[in-house]
């Protein structure tokens, strides 16, 4: 239950970090986001634009009802309704910002599984994420990927006995 709770506090607060205007992302493979960058030039401050690429950008799936329950690479049981993705290679517990090509929408999912086992396919994200991401009807879809790091992650510390409270 608390990892549960932990886990849909870091998705929230990582998806309300991304502020208004997430849901508009990058629409062609060209597009990359940008971060504002402080420079300093003769004695004054000014900020200027600088592009990042896209740390990959290819073909995404999902996976949902028929690995309910199954352990992951990271251990935990697969749960469709939480906000993961598996990946081949990105350390498991990462946070990944996936963006869909075709209508812009993106989310942020936590990297527990190793995979796709399909090849030309860069992630599967579970089917909450397929159904946000606006592709689930679909099976596949273009989309791009940026690692992602939350300013803020919330943190439950393990309490030695479970019926004590604080």
């Amino acid at each position: 239950m608390r990892r549960r709770l932990a886990e849909g506090l870091a998705v929230v607060l990582s998806v309300a970090s991304l502020g208004a205007g997430a849901a508009s992302g990058p629409s062609s493979l060209e597009a990359a986001k940008t971060q504002p960058q402080v420079i300093q030039t003769s004695g004054h401050l000014t900020k200027k634009s600088v592009k990042s690429a896209p740390y990959q950008v290819g073909t995404a799936s999902w996976y949902g009802e028929q690995f309910q329950g199954k352990q992951t690479a990271s251990g935990e049981p697969f749960d469709m309704q939480d906000f993961t993705a598996a990946h081949p290679t990105l350390p498991l517990g990462t946070f990944v910002k996936v963006t869909n090509l075709r209508n812009g929408h993106a989310v942020v999912v936590r990297i527990n599984d190793r995979g796709p086992v399909v090849d030309g396919r860069i992630i599967d994200v579970s089917y909450n994420a397929a159904r946000a991401l606006g592709f689930k009807e679909r099976g596949i879809q273009r989309v791009r990927l940026d690692v992602y790091r939350p300013t803020t992650l919330a943190r439950l510390e393990p309490v030695a006995n479970p019926n004590q409270t604080r």
